[in-house]
């Protein structure tokens, strides 16, 4: 994994697998949806159940990013891995979708549930900070122009906002929610009937394809701007060069 830290080989590498990852992102998304329309509706919520299979996997994703954030955080501050923390860069934007597409789902399911789009409830409350810390992440990047300065203070960040991860988990299970407590992953097993397990989980895997879809795809666009911006800065050292030989040779001949 390691020998991807070479952002040539990442280059030559991701050109190969994109292809495949695609299609198979494509296919779980079609394949997810079929599912999802001919799944059975929860027999208490009707038709607002279906909301779940767009939100619970997208809540997965927001929290599942954010850790691969941390990971990646520290191993380019640890082992000076040269694509890490453009990695945990890039992945920030898709984290923050995914946490606005899991509150923005969950209003939209909390008002004909709850009677209300917002609740400061535990669960709810420690996704907002979670948002919030994404877009400080994303803002790190942006004001600070030296990219190792910033690497550091994201990682120092990304290190403080981990602490919310379990508390957005275990939230339904300490304090007393309105959220319903977990039904996909628990002791017993899932409680979630099979007919519609199936559905959920493919979604699950169709969301964790298109993450790694467009990571790539936003990890090769940043090396190919940041390879634009080194070729600009050659060109342009080189015609100042040219300027500064042909000033000094215009001088040396005017003194002659």
């Amino acid at each position: 994994m390691f020998g991807l830290a070479n952002p040539t080989k990442f280059m030559r590498f991701s050109s190969i697998l994109l292809p495949y990852l695609m299609a198979i992102t494509l296919s779980l998304l079609i394949t997810g949806m079929y599912m999802v329309w001919n799944a059975p509706e929860d027999y208490l919520q009707g038709p607002l159940s279906r909301i779940l299979y767009i939100h619970a996997p997208a809540a997965y994703l927001a929290q599942g990013i954010y850790v691969f954030m941390a990971l990646a955080n520290f191993t380019g501050f640890i082992w000076r891995h040269p694509l890490a923390d453009m990695a945990a860069k890039n992945a920030a934007p898709i984290g923050a979708v995914f946490t606005a597409l899991t509150l923005l789902t969950g209003m939209m399911w909390g008002k004909p549930a709850w009677g209300t789009w917002w609740v400061w409830d535990a669960r709810l409350t420690s996704l907002l900070v979670l948002f919030i810390i994404y877009l400080g992440y994303i803002a790190i990047w942006q004001v600070i122009e030296d990219q190792v300065k910033a690497a550091r203070i994201a990682t120092i960040l990304v290190a403080v906002g981990l602490v919310n991860i379990p508390i957005i988990k275990f939230s339904v299970d300490w304090w007393n929610t309105l959220h319903q407590p977990a039904s996909l992953i628990k002791t017993g097993g899932s409680s979630i009937h099979s007919s519609m397990l199936i559905a959920l989980l493919i979604m699950f895997a169709a969301y964790t394809f298109l993450f790694v879809c467009l990571l790539f795809i936003s990890v090769r666009t940043e090396i190919n701007r940041r390879r634009a911006r080194a070729f600009e800065m050659r060109v342009l050292q080189q015609n100042i060069q040219q300027v500064n030989q042909s000033t000094d040779a215009a001088l040396n001949h005017k003194d002659q």
